[in-house]
């Protein structure tokens, strides 16, 4: 059962697109630059006289998880705000939050410069963007699948997942542009900050366009109405985070934890990891939107699925491919593609699907809940579970495992025929 309340003003839907999708945008930019930056960040913030850069790894890593373990906080304190007192001034403010503690940290003093502090107040202003990272999702996605067009929601919500391809490979292009035009001692010393120094105005952006937007007419027509049994709810979000997981799991393995992958485990330079990682975040951009209009004509369970078990059958073979030094350079990079691609089969539908699972009245919550949740164990973890395993292991195959076994979780999920019983919502009741 799904529930959505239908608005055809188009005009007000684009403009709530727009509104929505840019605060995610600029969420994803920083946390993948954080990702590409992982071994710079690590040698001076991780790094004290004596460390190894392997354990510097592990703690960055493990800050990186930190911010997506505070999540589900800021989805569960966010997302009860946008319930009861609407989603415009929340997404208002997780903008807010989010632009001041990115920026931050590109001022941030190093451990050489200010000692054990250093580390502290990296790992502080992560939290601070767990939190708004929290808040961000359930709100814009509510606001864009609730100004959808009727039978347009799959396409509409697939924006939320482009905008993290686009995101993404900001990231990926400014730490590419930055690796070309400055010497490798300049990028460790300075450049790595100017990457968040841009967050500023790309947020005060943000913020322009989200004082301009109008409150959902599905939460002012449902803000009187009762809120559900939370026994129903938690349900939901579970059910929710189950069929996300392979898109939250292997959507950061070949999106983000690859280049320090490629460099610490294959041998691979800074700039040929990140050739590698925009090839796989281009692939996922592309695919993004067309499985979201797809996902509106043939449902959004067929589309997640085909992404879901291709992981499965794939992630193994593609990593070994990469790991053979006779393969061309060609070839390693339609794989990455292809990667990237499968990666979008799932992302594309999956926020309508989500939004389709909760009624209004605990729409913000309760799929902000799903995705901060699976996020958070299967993306925050997973360059720290994937780097201290090959640490400790020596098998370079553990990225490919880990992406198969929770994509084949995701497809139990999404087979579940079980029905959300969720009483009192007076929307229309779609697919």
């Amino acid at each position: 059962m799904t529930f959505i309340h239908q608005q055809p003003d188009t005009r007000r839907g684009r403009r709530a697109l727009v509104a929505g999708s840019v605060g995610n945008l600029i969420e994803w930019y920083e946390f993948g630059v954080y990702g590409y930056f992982a071994t710079i960040i690590a040698a001076r913030f991780f790094t004290p006289e004596g460390g190894s850069e392997a354990e510097a790894l592990v703690k960055t890593y493990a800050s990186f998880a930190l911010a997506f373990f505070f999540r589900p906080v800021g989805a569960a304190l966010f997302g009860r705000l946008g319930d009861r007192v609407g989603r415009r001034p929340v997404l208002v403010l997780v903008i807010t939050l989010m632009t001041v503690a990115t920026t931050l940290i590109g001022a941030l003093p190093t451990y050489a410069q200010a000692g054990a502090v250093a580390p502290w107040l990296l790992t502080f202003l992560r939290v601070l963007q767990g939190l708004s990272a929290g808040g961000e999702f359930g709100g814009a996605v509510a606001v864009m699948t609730e100004f959808a067009p009727p039978g347009r929601r799959g396409l509409y919500g697939s924006w939320q997942s482009f905008t993290v391809a686009l995101g993404l490979l900001a990231g990926a292009g400014a730490a590419a542009l930055l690796a070309t035009v400055l010497t490798e001692e300049q990028l460790n010393a300075w450049g790595w900050r100017l990457p968040f120094l841009l967050t500023l105005p790309l947020g005060l952006g943000a913020l322009w366009l989200r004082l301009r937007l109008d409150e959902t007419p599905a939460f002012v027509a449902e803000a009187a109405r009762e809120t559900p049994p939370p026994r129903e709810v938690v349900k939901a979000v579970a059910l929710g985070a189950g069929r996300i997981m392979g898109w939250a799991a292997a959507g950061y393995t070949f999106l983000v934890v690859l280049p320090a992958y490629l460099q610490s485990s294959l041998g691979a330079s800074f700039q040929q990891a990140l050739v590698a990682t925009v090839l796989a975040n281009l692939g996922f951009a592309v695919t993004i939107v067309p499985a979201g209009l797809l996902s509106d004509r043939l449902g959004r369970r067929a589309v997640m699925l085909t992404g879901a078990v291709l992981v499965v059958v794939l992630a193994v073979p593609l990593l070994n491919l990469l790991q053979q030094p006779g393969v061309s350079n060609t070839v390693k990079g339609v794989a990455v593609f292809g990667a990237g691609a499968v990666v979008g089969l799932m992302a594309g539908p999956g926020p309508a699907m989500l939004s389709e699972m909760f009624p209004t009245r605990v729409r913000y919550t309760g799929l902000g809940l799903a995705y901060a949740l699976s996020n958070a164990v299967f993306s925050g973890c997973a360059g720290l579970l994937i780097t201290e395993t090959i640490e400790r292991t020596g098998n370079v195959d553990v990225p490919a495992y880990y992406a198969a076994v929770t994509c084949a979780v995701s497809v139990l999920a999404l087979l579940s025929g079980r029905r959300i019983r969720v009483p009192n919502a007076t929307e229309e009741r779609a697919g």
